[in-house]
C-alpha cells in the first residue's frame, strides 16, 4: 500500500537524474512510503527509460548500493580526457580482465567506466574484438554516454559522437597512426 509522497530525502529530489551503479543513469520519479511485511519503508522510485525499468530502492540503502548524483562538468571533462589516453591492457587472462572491466562498469564511477571504454575501444583499422569484449565495450560506452548526455544536456547520439571524437585523439588511433608506427619502428 502506497501512502504519502515526499519530494526530497538525503539530498536527492524527485525529478533529479542520478547514477545507480548497476543500471546507470536514472530519474527519481517519486519518493514514496510503502508497507512491506508490516514495516513502513520509504522508497526512491527510479525510472530507467532506455531499459524500460523502474526500481524501488529503500532510502536507507542508498549509500550501500552506491547511488550518487550525476558527475560535475569537470569530472565529465576528465572522463573525456581519460578516453584520449593510451589503452592500458594488462597481460592477464581475458577472464580475469573481463571481471575487472565488469567491476569498473558496475562501480558507477565515471572515470573507471571511461577507462574501460578507452581500453576496449577498437578503431576500424584495428583487429576485430571478441564477442565478450564488444559486449563489455558497448555496456561501458552506454553507461558513459548516458551520463555525459545528462550532464552536458546532449542527446544520447551526440554524447556517443563526442566520446568517439575523443577516442580518435588517442595515441595510435588517429589517422596518422600508421605513419607514427612506421616512424617508431624505424627509430
Amino acid at each position: 500500500m502506497v501512502t504519502k509522497k515526499t519530494v526530497q530525502r538525503l539530498g536527492f529530489r524527485t525529478g533529479e537524474y542520478i547514477v545507480y551503479p548497476a543500471h546507470g543513469v536514472g530519474l527519481i520519479t517519486s519518493i514514496e512510503e510503502q508497507e512491506v511485511a508490516g514495516l513502513t519503508l520509504e522508497l526512491f522510485v527510479i525510472s530507467f527509460e532506455q531499459d524500460k525499468l523502474t526500481l524501488r530502492v529503500p532510502v536507507a540503502k542508498i549509500k550501500s548500493v552506491g547511488m550518487r548524483k550525476l558527475a560535475e562538468e569537470d569530472e565529465v571533462n576528465k572522463a573525456l580526457e581519460t578516453v584520449t589516453g593510451r589503452a592500458r591492457v594488462k597481460r592477464t587472462m581475458w577472464s580475469r580482465r573481463a571481471q575487472e572491466y565488469e567491476a569498473k562498469i558496475n562501480s558507477g564511477d565515471l572515470i573507471a567506466i571511461s577507462e574501460v571504454v578507452r581500453d576496449l575501444y577498437r578503431s576500424d583499422e584495428q583487429p576485430e574484438q571478441s564477442y565478450s569484449e564488444r559486449q563489455l565495450f558497448e555496456q561501458a560506452m552506454d553507461r558513459m554516454s548516458r551520463e555525459v548526455a545528462s550532464v552536458n544536456k546532449l542527446t544520447l547520439t551526440e554524447a556517443v559522437q563526442l566520446i568517439e571524437k575523443n577516442l580518435q585523439k588517442s595515441p595510435r588511433r588517429g589517422p596518422k597512426s600508421d605513419a607514427a608506427d612506421a616512424e617508431e619502428a624505424a627509430a
